[in-house]
């Protein structure tokens, strides 16, 4: 089987990388290697995501599929009160998710876990690039899955791409969380917000 971002143990031969970026104030710092998703830079669904999140962004927040910790450095660094859990499957990007959030100077819990399996509790927020080559199964188990670690009222944001099924995705999420809104829709890319009901 061919490996994949999101195998648990990559075998591919290491190439670090480092590189920074740049935020009014701040300049953010961050290692990558080869086995990771978006080894060279931060995956711009994933910056589009972090910059369509509410300025009131606050509580408990997981990173799910965190890989090497682009968005909860991102999230952290523009809501420093966050509580931040990331969790991801790739060891060798969960390693270098915790090693990105210590050089920046921030703290997050690293839970090492396929989807939500090793995941507790509930959250006020969940965000994710889902793993679009993992296939609709697997991406559609964790948005029903996510809807289970929201607290009432929580919100699930997620990017997805129109050619990768955002539209379809989005009448799926709309039958299981109260409310679906978009976001943001910018170069093919569609930010949606689930949000969970006091009910449900």
């Amino acid at each position: 089987m061919a490996e994949h971002y999101f195998s648990q143990s990559p075998e591919s031969a290491h190439e670090y990388r480092t590189f920074t970026v740049e935020l009014p104030g701040r300049t953010l710092t961050f290692d990558a290697d080869a086995g990771v998703f978006s080894k060279e830079h931060i995956d711009p669904g994933s910056d589009l995501l972090c910059k369509s999140l509410p300025e009131d962004l606050s509580g408990r927040v997981l990173d799910m599929g965190a890989g090497w910790g682009a968005m909860s450095v991102m999230i952290l660094a523009e809501h420093p009160d966050v509580e931040m859990t990331m969790a991801e499957i790739n060891e060798r990007a969960l390693a270098l998710a915790e090693r990105n959030i210590r050089q920046n100077g921030m703290t997050a819990k690293a839970v090492l876990s396929d989807g939500f399996a090793a995941v507790d509790g509930l959250f006020d927020a969940i965000v994710t690039n889902p793993p679009i080559r993992a296939g609709k199964n697997v991406i559609y188990g964790m948005f029903r899955d996510a809807a289970d670690h929201l607290v009432p009222g929580g919100s699930l944001y997620l990017v997805i791409r129109k050619q990768q099924g955002a539209d379809s995705a989005g009448k799926y999420l709309a039958g299981l969380y109260e409310r679906v809104e978009v976001l943001r829709k910018k170069s093919g890319y569609v930010i949606y917000q689930c949000i969970k009901g006091a009910e449900q």
